[in-house]
């Protein structure tokens, strides 16, 4: 609780007109167990002064990289963005580290994650390791939340991560096309030719 002396410094006015304002209901004082009302709450004060609570932060991490062959890579990715934070002064909630393709849209962390809605602000080195495909729509849909997405570094992302993806969506469409049985064949034959044109 806040004693009415110091609200009316702060607002400039004077006592006698914080009594005023209470007999027409403009402003709640908090009665004492002796009867002495010279108190008003955290939040009144607040309100008065137009001060807006800080809402807690819930800063998550993200890392991804395309296959379990790159684990060093997300190892030191991890220890990228937790340096980032830390420097910002950001209070991490949560580390997720993920492997699967950025055009892969059922990641079992990422679904969990953005289900669950339990963060503020999402930290990721690219935009690509959040998703390849529709950040912006992501973005857009998290904001509408309350939710942020921070990305830390704008530039393009590795080329071996892009290759890989590309496989991926390759790999997709063949099964999709040929079946199962024969989109490796098919998948590993159109690659091939492809890189041969390169």
């Amino acid at each position: 609780m806040i004693k009415l002396a110091k609200l009316a410094k702060d607002l400039n006015v004077t006592v006698v007109t914080l009594y005023n304002w209470h007999k027409q209901g403009k402003i709640e004082f908090v009665k004492l167990p002796n009867g002495r009302i010279n108190y008003v709450t955290n939040e009144t004060y607040n309100e008065f002064l137009g001060i807006k609570e800080k809402k807690e932060e819930k800063v998550v991490i993200y890392c991804r990289v395309s296959s379990t062959t790159n684990k060093t890579n997300l190892k030191t990715q991890r220890d990228r963005m937790v340096n980032y934070c830390m420097n910002r002064g950001y209070i991490i909630h949560n580390i997720i580290c993920e492997f699967g393709s950025g055009i892969n849209d059922n990641r079992v962390k990422l679904t969990k994650l953005l289900g669950d809605g339990d963060f503020t602000k999402i930290v990721v080195e690219h935009k690509d390791r959040l998703t390849r495909i529709g950040f912006n729509y992501l973005k857009i849909l998290l904001e509408k939340e309350g939710k942020q997405i921070e990305v830390v570094n704008n530039a393009d992302d590795n080329r071996e991560d892009l290759i890989q993806d590309f496989v991926s969506i390759i790999t997709s469409y063949c099964a999709k096309i040929y079946g199962q049985r024969r989109s490796k064949r098919k998948t590993e034959k159109l690659i091939k030719e492809l890189f041969i044109i390169q």
